[in-house]
């Protein structure tokens, strides 16, 4: 299994923010968002081939009660079926971090579920593929529909909200559930944005969500 990195943090984003929990970062995915923030999980995929036993092996060496499978896109590989059934087997709580594009049989506890909107729309010649894979309505109300999920949306200006608004009418979804999150990797740009993002939370019933890992460590891996 393709492995961009590995490491012992906190939920920076989300409904468990703050939660001390181990990342497997998996290496490779399906989109090419222009504000990517792990270009070597996408755009130049990196990484080292691990073994199931390694993973777990680094996962066991902390603390955590909480593990997060993210990407990259960590539902395009085949093996996180059974990563997932072996954390299972450890008793710890599982994340799985996905774009909704693709759906598998795994183990998970939590569906971090972030769909991705025209603003994620590259330019150039990734455009058209990524635009055409980024809103997959039926894998996402699969997902919905099979797990406990967040719907955690991106938002870098305040038309971003339109698409929100009609996708959720689209999925049925409950609004208790849905959170938004500023775009950036810069402390000041998500710190203006978070100030009117959280009036929109506040008017429209939506939770809000901090980059709380930018906001300690600045934007840099393993964090």
């Amino acid at each position: 299994m393709k492995i961009a990195e590995l490491f012992y943090s906190l939920q920076g984003e989300g409904a468990l923010v703050g939660v001390p929990s181990v990342f497997i970062r998996t290496s490779g995915c399906n989109l090419r968002c222009s504000w990517c923030d792990t270009p070597y999980t996408s755009w130049q995929p990196e990484g080292k081939e691990l073994a199931l036993d390694q993973i777990l092996d680094e996962v066991k060496a902390h603390p955590a009660r909480h593990v997060v499978v993210t990407g990259g896109e960590p539902m395009m590989l085949p093996d996180i079926v059974p990563l997932t059934a072996r954390l299972r087997a450890l008793g710890l709580h599982i994340t799985v971090e996905t774009a909704g594009t693709v759906f598998r049989p795994v183990a998970c506890d939590l569906m971090s579920i972030s769909p991705k909107l025209s603003n994620s729309t590259p330019a150039g010649p990734w455009a058209t593929q990524h635009d055409r894979l980024r809103i997959q309505p039926g894998t996402l109300v699969e997902l919905m529909e099979r797990y406990p999920y967040q719907l955690k949306f991106v938002i870098a200006k305040r038309d971003d909200l339109d698409e929100v608004r009609a996708l959720l009418e689209t999925l049925r979804a409950d609004r208790q559930r849905v959170i938004l999150m500023p775009e950036g990797i810069d402390r000041e740009v998500l710190r203006e944005r978070s100030l009117w993002l959280a009036e929109i939370c506040k008017d429209e019933g939506f939770r809000f969500s901090p980059r709380r890992h930018v906001q300690l460590y600045g934007n840099q891996r393993g964090v």
